[in-house]
């Protein structure tokens, strides 16, 4: 074990937490395993992989449970993920300046979060009300996303959600199943590529624990929502975890500030 057992409960305490909170509006948590990952694995595989693992558990029984609840609408899915993928591959091709791009990307995160909280605490009503905007828009939507996905190296779902939480696109557990759907998909092609480069590699039993705490936390996090969270709550909630990330991409990889 690279862990001893007191570090192991922690750790895995840590991964319950986020997979907890980020699978309540349809997130996995996969910028948050590798940022803690980081602090206690040496090997850049044993991270990659290891995280988008966890990423790919909660995110698979989010949309279990949003397809069984009705909120999976594949034909409107599809579109944004039959452009994100190919964009994707090409966005983590390109060679950028990382620093000025992060600072871009967090300050654009923290924006965007903080719109968001403003428009749905200044909403006249409770209800949701959604807005028609034309197919090809989807197709847009999903390959710029994929882009940025590819670029960054983090899960779409955390630019997507918030996006379409602007637009009105749906109510809000239809776009936060979608966001579930679109990093399901995305963390499969991830794990394909590991595979197909011979770099999926975990050590098994702190991988094997920390599978088990994110089912967990997952799937208390995704029941929660699905039982207790209104629409507005979900919003909150989203604008909350993309204005932390926005945060820690800002400061750590942007200004290069460890927090």
């Amino acid at each position: 074990m690279l862990l001893n057992p007191q570090e192991l409960i922690l750790l895995c305490l840590g991964f319950f937490s986020i997979a907890l909170l980020y699978s309540s509006v349809g997130f996995g948590g996969g910028s948050s395993y590798l940022a803690i990952l980081t602090l206690v694995f040496s090997s850049f595989f044993d991270i990659r992989t290891t995280a988008l693992l966890c990423n790919l558990v909660v995110v698979s029984g989010s949309c279990f449970l949003y397809y069984k609840r009705g909120f999976m609408d594949f034909k409107k899915f599809i579109p944004f993920v039959i452009t994100s993928i190919p964009l994707a591959f090409l966005g983590a091709s390109f060679k950028l300046k990382e620093n000025i791009f992060f600072i871009i990307l967090g300050a654009a995160l923290i924006i965007s979060a903080l719109a968001l909280v403003v428009q749905t605490i200044t909403l006249p009503t409770q209800e949701e009300i959604k807005k028609k905007y034309p197919p090809y828009l989807t197709y847009i939507l999903g390959g710029g996303i994929g882009l940025l996905s590819g670029l960054v190296g983090i899960g779409g779902g955390i630019f997507l959600a918030p996006v379409l939480n602007h637009m009105r696109w749906e109510k809000s557990i239809k776009i936060a199943a979608l966001a579930s759907f679109f990093i399901l998909v995305n963390s499969v092609s991830g794990i394909a590529g590991l595979v197909s480069n011979g770099t999926f590699q975990m050590p098994l039993w702190e991988g094997l624990a920390l599978l088990v705490s994110v089912l967990i936390g997952g799937q208390l996090g995704i029941r929660i929502s699905l039982s207790k969270l209104t629409g507005r709550g979900i919003k909150l909630t989203t604008a909350i975890l993309v204005f932390m990330v926005g945060v820690r991409v800002l400061m750590v990889n942007g200004l290069q500030i460890s927090i």
